[in-house]
C-alpha cells in the first residue's frame, strides 16, 4: 500500500466514529500493537524532544525501507505514534519525505489534542522525517 492508500484507510476508520471518544479509545487501541522500540534503543537519543510525554522513536534502513519503531510511557500518544508508524514505516525515504500529512487534519486529530501533545505529533512527524532525510542521504552517497 501506499502511504497515500494508508492515509485514507485511516480517514475512512476514523469517519466510523461518533465522537471524539470513541476516536480517542481507538487511538489508544492502536496503541497496543505499535511495533515496540528494543529496550536497547530505549535511550535518550531516540527521545522525541517536544513532546510532553516520553517518546522514543528508532529507525532502521531494512533494503531500501525504513522501518520504524517506537514506544511511550502515555497511552493516548503511544496510540497516536502508532497511527504515524502505520503510515510512514515499510516506505523508502523518498516516499516519506514526499509525503503530506494532511490527514491528520482530515480526522481532526491536531484540534482535539491539548497544545501540548499537538506539539508533540508535529515533532514526532519532524523526527520520523528526519530519519528518512538521513537514511536518504546514505543511499545517495
Amino acid at each position: 500500500m501506499t502511504i497515500k492508500e494508508i492515509q485514507e484507510e485511516i480517514v475512512d476508520e476514523f469517519s466510523m466514529f461518533d465522537d471524539w471518544m470513541e476516536r480517542y479509545e481507538y487511538i489508544i487501541e492502536l496503541g497496543k500493537s505499535i511495533p515496540l522500540i528494543d529496550e536497547q534503543f530505549k535511550t535518550d537519543d531516540n527521545i522525541i524532544r517536544g513532546c510532553q510525554s516520553k517518546v522514543w522513536l528508532y529507525a532502521e534502513l531494512n533494503g531500501e525501507k525504513i522501518i520504524y519503531t517506537a514506544d511511550s510511557d502515555a497511552i493516548l500518544t503511544k496510540g497516536i505514534v502508532a497511527l504515524l508508524l502505520r503510515v510512514f514505516s515499510n516506505h523508502t525515504p523518498q516516499e516519506i519525505l514526499d509525503a503530506d500529512t494532511s490527514f491528520i487534519d482530515e480526522i481532526g486529530l491536531k484540534e482535539h489534542l491539548s497544545p501540548t501533545r499537538a506539539n508533540g505529533l508535529v515533532s514526532m512527524i519532524k523526527q520520523l522525517k528526519l530519519y528518512a532525510v538521513a537514511y536518504q542521504s546514505k543511499m545517495t552517497q
